[in-house]
């Protein structure tokens, strides 16, 4: 009797065991995705400050940008306590509005979204995030047409729109750059049993917008 009333209390003191240990990965997670909203708030309002405001469209002698011209050239960076960014990523639908880094890597993603490949100028660009709801959480409620905007520090800006979601395995990382997609965004599952990635298209000709407006710098 006294080993069964033993053997009950260690399950009893085991089970409490395991809750608190739940309770307290839970409140740690919670912590971590609030500290990640807060950072890449502040860090969009310190970009806001520094972008130039993006060409007037209807003005007849912009200046052709330097991507256009010359596409392989590197993305200009801003640089804020200590990382990179090459620029704004918007999503309205689902109310963001994210500071990318320019490399990416595990702990920086716990700062922000990283590129993890490509460029914007080449049309190749590939965005990764963590599951946070204030980064990539919400990913997979985008639908086919929602609009993305990119606007680089220069002050460039890139409209896209969504064209494809998939869901990938999460060692896809040749699905991932496969295609002829403008811009993906991807992020895992909770867990990481998936790939959440959203391909998008891009929606502005710069070749026609600067035609358009009757530049003189296109050669």
């Amino acid at each position: 009797m006294k080993n069964k009333r033993k053997k009950g209390s260690l399950l009893i003191t085991l089970g409490l065991l395991l809750i608190s240990a739940a309770l307290g990965l839970t409140a740690w997670n919670l912590y971590d995705e609030h500290r990640a909203e807060q950072s890449v708030s502040q860090v969009v309002e310190q970009l806001d400050q520094i972008l130039p405001p993006a060409p007037d469209p209807d003005f007849q002698t912009i200046e052709v940008p330097d991507y256009v011209l010359n596409p392989d050239m590197e993305m200009p960076v801003e640089t804020i306590d200590g990382q990179d960014y090459i620029g704004v990523l918007s999503i309205p639908a689902l109310e963001l509005e994210l500071p990318i880094i320019s490399e990416w890597s595990y702990s920086r993603l716990k700062t922000a979204p990283c590129r993890y490949t490509g460029s914007v100028y080449k049309n190749d660009m590939i965005i990764a995030a963590h599951n946070y709801a204030s980064h990539f959480g919400n990913l997979k409620y985008l639908q086919e047409g929602d609009e993305v905007t990119f606007t680089d520090m220069d002050g460039n800006v890139f409209r896209y729109e969504v064209a494809l979601q998939e869901t990938l395995q999460p060692t896809a990382i040749t699905e991932i750059q496969q295609g002829d997609w403008d811009l993906t965004l991807f992020t895992c599952t909770i867990g990481g049993a998936y790939r959440v990635t959203v391909r998008c298209q891009r929606t502005d000709d710069p070749f026609t917008v600067w035609e358009g407006n009757g530049s003189e710098g296109k050669g």
